[in-house]
């Protein structure tokens, strides 16, 4: 189990990272960096979930990402204010788009269906 646990903590952070930089540059389509994002919450639900199924983080990682987004609805002036920092920022969003909950289901849906193809692979 702890294997897992590194290995999921050391995916997480490259996705982040990985996530942060695809927003440094123009070069990089702005769904890319939703998309792994919500890839991001879906290895953390992961790390958290360890001992949970596949399809618990799954249902996690979806809920955690809708209500991020959902949330960006709220206007009211202290979380505009957090939300004009850096880290609230990346973490709370800035506005409400119907594409972002479709490009959050295709990252953690593609992510899901290839650790499950791994998991399987491996046992």
């Amino acid at each position: 189990m702890f294997l897992q646990r590194r290995y999921y903590f050391f995916l997480f952070w490259t996705t982040l990272l990985l996530g942060i930089l695809s927003r440094k540059t123009n070069i990089i389509p702005l769904f890319t960096g939703d998309t792994l994002y919500a890839i991001m919450i879906y290895f953390g639900m992961r790390l958290i979930l360890i001992h949970k199924s596949l399809k618990t983080a799954f249902g996690f990682a979806l809920l955690f990402c809708y209500s991020i987004e959902c949330q960006q609805l709220y206007k009211s002036e202290w979380i505009l204010s957090i939300r004009n920092t850096t880290l609230g920022h990346y973490i709370l969003g800035e506005g409400f788009l119907w594409s972002d909950l479709f490009w959050y289901t295709f990252g953690i849906g593609i992510v899901y269906f290839l650790v499950s193809f791994l998991k399987r692979k491996t046992t």
